[in-house]
């Protein structure tokens, strides 16, 4: 049996995880859990779960679970942290959101716990710092992403020296087929109409944008260290094969799958083994068609900017990262324009004096100022 603390419990992937768990009982036992404010929904995970411990980010939440249960009650990035440490977990599933994954990520594999990491931004801002940690302490790093997960399994059982190079699919997100002029128009409700994924907002809009598929870049090359120019990004609209490794003997291995973020999330938890799944079969007979085409690199700038930013390396990940989450939390509250996220990315990035050997504490400080900096620009620019 596994011991469970899950980050972001009540969040998409926090969910879907508890539902599998749900469905194995024997296999999973929840101790920890976390919410940043659904108390209300926390409480029912509290009674059906009965974890040994649990945390709010909302401190003004506290007292609806003190009053309602018996388990231990943290709040805040403390009682956040107390969550990923938890002396009775072996694993931690990391679903936060945003760069707040970072310090609970790093706090729990020096506490020695597998990660089942859906968390990108731990990686994409402190990829350095997170897998110096990993290997000195031992533990898995399991991806939750479907495209990690695919590539995952396809290096499974190879030599990574053998890799000629891998390709991340990506679904084009909801803009696919638009032009510079339709992006003028774009609003918060058109960019969370998602094509074939069904994700949170932050990632939706993410995905939009392919800042997404640019994070999964830098974390492909953190996760298996793999050189940037190895790795390829391709279209696929249907997001059927979830990604692919090409061998140098021109062999390509491919991992497909409807695109069920169970499967994934599935894979991550009882890896190295593979449990029997409720979820539906893919059936290619059914499959009209599968789509493939390069990227435009010019009308969705940001996969330039993740590339640039992986390759110089240091704080400007962090640089990238924070200014798009800033942004895409103002594009949300209709504060900005879509264009405007990529816009304000870029300033950012060019604006930026890269601490070239970082500590996680270089890391967490250049996000603060970036996010303060780039909401202080938004507001300058409102008014």
């Amino acid at each position: 049996m596994k011991y469970l603390s899950i980050l972001g419990s009540t969040g998409s992937i926090g969910t879907q995880t508890l539902g599998i768990v749900r469905q194995f009982p024997n296999e999973f036992k929840i101790v920890g859990l976390s919410a940043n404010k659904n108390s209300e929904l926390l409480l029912k995970q509290i009674k059906e779960f009965k974890p040994k411990a649990v945390a709010i980010m909302d401190r003004s939440k506290v007292d609806d679970l003190l009053n309602f249960s018996s388990c231990q009650v943290y709040s805040g990035l403390e009682g956040l942290n107390k969550i990923a440490a938890l002396d009775e977990a072996d694993t931690v599933v990391n679903s936060l959101v945003g760069s707040a994954g970072i310090g609970p990520t790093y706090n729990a594999i020096k506490a020695k716990k597998n990660i089942a990491l859906a968390n990108k931004e731990a990686l994409v801002a402190a990829g350095s710092v997170i897998m110096d940690e990993v290997k000195k302490n031992n533990v898995k790093l399991m991806p939750i992403d479907s495209e990690h997960s695919a590539i995952f399994q396809c290096l499974n059982g190879e030599n990574i020296s053998e890799v000629e190079k891998i390709a991340l699919t990506c679904s084009g997100g909801p803009f696919r087929n638009y032009s510079r002029q339709q992006f003028e128009n774009v609003t918060a409700a058109d960019a969370l109409r998602h094509p074939t994924w069904n994700m949170g907002n932050k990632i939706t809009i993410d995905s939009a944008t392919l800042m997404n598929k640019g994070f999964e870049v830098i974390e492909a090359h953190w996760l298996y260290g793999i050189e940037y120019e190895k790795i390829n990004i391709v279209v696929h609209p249907q997001s059927i094969i979830h990604s692919l490794v090409e061998f140098q003997d021109k062999s390509v291995i491919a991992q497909l799958g409807l695109p069920d973020m169970k499967i994934p999330i599935q894979y991550a938890l009882s890896y190295p083994k593979r449990f029997s799944s409720m979820q539906k079969s893919l059936n290619l007979a059914e499959m009209k068609t599968l789509e493939f085409k390069e990227p435009d690199f010019d009308l969705f700038p940001c996969l330039k900017y993740a590339y640039e930013a992986g390759e110089k390396r240091g704080t400007l990940p962090a640089v990238m990262n924070a200014a798009n989450e800033a942004a895409v939390h103002a594009f949300l509250d209709n504060k900005i324009k879509f264009l405007d996220i990529q816009k304000l990315i870029k300033k950012m990035m060019d604006n930026h004096n890269t601490i070239n050997d970082p500590d996680l504490n270089d890391i967490l400080e250049t996000d603060r100022k970036t996010k303060q900096e780039t909401m202080k620009i938004i507001e300058e620019e409102r008014n």
